[in-house]
């Protein structure tokens, strides 16, 4: 993103760059990309990730408790479940563009 694009005062606020770089931090699993991934098509529980993921159920468990505490995702009751949703689409947003850019870049032989 060109810098002219950035209001310059977002550019110096150090607050939310660091805000952000916890963000990312809390993305930085290829187990929770593949999270947010699932939670972008729709709200699921911890046995359907489990079952569309092919991880255990406590390792979910473990990558929720982070994408929870960062504010990525939210967690409402089902009956007997909590349901795990994304918070907003700014974080779909992220994953998804990094995936895509990834993704080019690994068609050039950049891996």
């Amino acid at each position: 993103m060109p810098s002219s694009v950035t209001p310059e005062s977002l550019a110096a606020d150090r607050v939310a760059h660091s805000a952000a770089s916890e963000l990312l931090r809390a993305l930085a699993s290829p187990a929770r990309v593949s999270i947010v991934m699932a939670l972008n098509d729709r709200p699921m529980c911890v046995h359907e990730l489990v079952e569309d993921l092919a991880l255990n159920q406590p390792q979910v468990s473990q990558h929720l408790r982070v994408l929870k505490k960062s504010g990525v995702v939210v967690g409402s009751r089902r009956g007997r479940e909590v349901e795990y949703s994304l918070a907003d689409d700014h974080v779909a947003h992220i994953v998804v563009d990094s995936v895509t850019h990834a993704t080019e870049h690994c068609g050039k032989g950049e891996r």
